[in-house]
């Protein structure tokens, strides 16, 4: 590549923190500061991203232009806005600081540093981990985007306004396998008095921002069908997130649903809590009631837990859980299509143990940081060498690389 460190600037805008955001900043800390010097930059100090960054030790500034403007309403025309107004700064600062490289992880700020971006003659590596049929990965990124990586075969663009086919890549997202499966007698008995609830109350979870893509009003009304078909077996879902920066009401929403459903005793709000692991190694179940979730990485760390896992047979999904192998697919938006897997999960222990046991040993062989950040040093090399754009698509085992 080059004869020095590269700079590569990693822009976000603050306002929330998610699966995505952990990847991301997962990323920049494996990343070898000896050949990559990573620049965080955030629009937004007074968001949890901020802290979540300060915990960890990864250093940030803050970017020229400013907080951007909340999404709603007229998200895209507010956007644009900004976008203009944020152009010439946003040039002059990636001039400035020798920036060779901005990777995006976000749609609004995709869209923002994409010209800025050009006018500076800096590459940009547009990952995208949402929708396959939003706007900007379909129409701007493959005009504008040096690079497109994909969390998921799914996420990849459905109508690009032109074939990008040369400049994509489907790479999974990064993740820290644990030294050993942990206590989780020790984690239940945690979660247990935290609760205040018997011993024998099984703990179905959900774990995530709380939007409206990830249904979590689904996980409730998959808990009250669960309590009516098994009045006897005592019963609690805990939801772990924060509602998201578009849906600050999704909590009161879930609190609401509960009590129409006549389960608010059952249903929990717990925030979002760092770190994750021990909560999620103290539930029974995870529950995933999303659709058209990109990859999400609480499929990931249950299975590396050894938490069996009962998700939609949606978006990335199926690319994650091999079903009645290494967990559970139910149709989507079918919440009592969650009953009998959850029943036989808890009822079954050896039925339980080798879901658990396969899924751990699948997730320990296919989502290793090492290989994330291989991959991604690979496209930073194309990109910086002047060679032709390289497509390295995964396919479970299968990867092809197009010189």
């Amino acid at each position: 590549m080059l004869d020095r460190p590269i700079s590569v600037c990693f822009p976000f805008i603050g306002d929330e923190i998610g699966g995505s955001h952990v990847s991301a900043v997962r990323l920049i800390q494996a990343l070898d500061h000896r050949y990559v010097r990573p620049l965080v930059v955030l629009h937004s100090f007074d968001g949890p991203l901020a802290d979540y960054l300060v915990e960890r030790g990864v250093p940030f500034v803050q970017a020229p232009a400013g907080p951007l403007p909340r999404r709603y309403p007229q998200a895209a025309r507010r956007t644009m806005g900004y976008a203009i107004h944020a152009l010439a700064p946003l040039t002059r600062f990636l001039k400035a600081n020798s920036i060779d490289l901005v990777h995006t992880n976000d749609g609004r700020i995709h869209v923002v540093w994409a010209l800025p971006a050009r006018l500076s003659g800096t590459r940009q590596v547009w990952h995208h981990r949402g929708d396959p049929n939003a706007r900007g990965v379909n129409w701007l990124a493959p005009l504008v985007a040096s690079h497109i990586v994909t969390v998921s075969r799914f996420a990849k663009p459905q109508r690009p306004v032109i074939d990008v086919t040369r400049k994509l890549s489907v790479i999974h997202s990064p993740f820290d396998a644990p030294s050993d499966r942990g206590d989780r007698h020790a984690a239940r008995a945690m979660l247990i008095k935290a609760l205040g609830c018997s011993p024998e109350t099984r703990v179905l979870g959900y774990f995530g921002l709380l939007i409206e893509r990830k249904r979590p009003l689904g996980f409730v009304e998959a808990v009250a069908a669960y309590a009516r078909r098994y009045p006897d077996v005592p019963v609690v879902g805990l939801l772990f997130g924060a509602p998201g920066t578009d849906t600050p009401d999704l909590g009161r929403a879930v609190t609401q649903r509960a009590e129409a459903l006549g389960i608010g005793e059952r249903i929990r709000l717990m925030g979002f809590r760092t770190p994750a692991e021990p909560w999620m190694q103290a539930i029974d179940v995870l529950l995933i009631p999303a659709v058209r979730e990109p990859f999400g990485r609480t499929v990931i760390e249950a299975m590396l837990l050894g938490t069996p896992v009962v998700a939609t047979d949606d978006g990335g999904n199926p690319e994650a859980i091999e079903h009645g192998v290494t967990g559970l697919l139910v149709p989507p938006e079918e919440p009592e299509r969650f009953v009998d897997p959850v029943h036989a999960l808890l009822t079954d222990h050896d039925y339980r143990n080798r879901i658990a046991d396969a899924a751990r040993r699948r997730a320990f062989a296919s989502y290793g940081v090492e290989t994330h950040v291989r991959k991604v040093m690979a496209i930073y090399g194309v990109l910086l060498s002047g060679q032709k754009q390289t497509c390295n698509v995964h396919h479970g085992s299968d990867q092809r690389t197009v010189p």
